[in-house]
């Protein structure tokens, strides 16, 4: 099992126990994830209202690439899922369009030809992997271990583009944490938003937001569970700007399995966690 990875600017730069940990958990499963040369920026959430045409065309070069791999996309970020989905969808369902964004795609030499899906990382687990295989996998229990799931915005939403899930009622990311022998808790405003979208205009709003998150998760389980890099940020962020900090463990979904399938704390990064997560170590079986 093959696929072209898209890693995204924010995992790649600033959070290596992300990326680490979802090759890494990969690699145990059989699946192989595949650099895609000369890939860059998704396009980001937030240029099409801007410039919707260059917005595609940023993101159906990486499909390209992806295209001529042969592969389908993994990605790591909700956002990039988001982005690279409606995109991919919108040129396929539009042959004027796509013509018109090949134009532009070919003065860096690439052509969009439709012929690739996109997934995020938990989703590619659960439908392509397979929950059974996965729970093969595991080799110790965080038996103990409370663990508060955060789904993000665009996992899911808009509900249209991003087929799957009930974006008002998923289960995926709390099925994988079961998975680790980890306790899937549910806890007051799971799917709002981590307001990190509105870090740039109003920054205040963004820390209240996600301390709010940090301090609820905290009084019902002990680590809050990401698979977006932006929501991951937030949530340790918020923390770190406190004079007392709340002190929940922010982890990457990937952290989590890879304890469980029996990777040590170097082999999913566990060190570049801000907020100390190596207590979550205790609770292996």
């Amino acid at each position: 099992m093959k696929y072209a990875f898209f890693v995204g600017c924010t995992t790649l730069s600033r959070l290596p126990g992300y990326e680490k940990s979802a090759r890494k958990v990969a690699e145990k499963l059989g699946v192989e994830l595949l650099d895609m040369p000369g890939s860059g920026c998704c396009g980001t959430t937030y240029l099409e209202t801007l410039d919707h045409k260059t917005a595609l065309a940023m993101a159906a070069r990486n499909i390209a690439i992806a295209e001529e791999m042969g592969l389908d996309i993994v990605t790591v970020c909700n956002g990039c899922t988001e982005v690279l989905t409606k995109t991919n969808k919108e040129l396929k369902g539009n042959p004027e369009l796509k013509a018109e964004i090949n134009e532009v795609l070919a003065e860096a030499g690439k052509k969009y030809m439709g012929t690739v899906e996109v997934k995020h990382y938990v989703k590619m687990l659960k439908d392509d992997v397979g929950l059974d295989a996965i729970k093969e996998k595991m080799e110790r229990s965080l038996s103990g271990l409370k663990v508060g799931s955060h789904y993000g915005c665009h996992m899911f939403k808009p509900a249209e583009v991003m087929e799957g899930e009930d974006p008002e009622n998923p289960t995926v990311m709390d099925e994988l944490v079961a998975l680790t022998g980890a306790e899937p808790i549910e806890y007051p405003n799971k799917l709002e938003c981590c307001a990190g979208p509105v870090m740039g205009v109003r920054e205040n709003v963004t820390w209240s937001v996600g301390l709010d998150k940090v301090k609820t998760v905290k009084k019902y389980g002990d680590t809050l569970a990401t698979a977006c890099p932006f929501c991951y940020l937030t949530f340790e962020r918020c923390q770190l700007m406190e004079e007392e900090s709340p002190g929940l463990p922010v982890i990457h979904l990937p952290q989590l399995l890879g304890l469980a399938m029996g990777l040590d704390a170097d082999d999913v990064g566990l060190g570049h966690n801000k907020v100390d997560a190596k207590g979550i170590l205790e609770k292996l079986r």
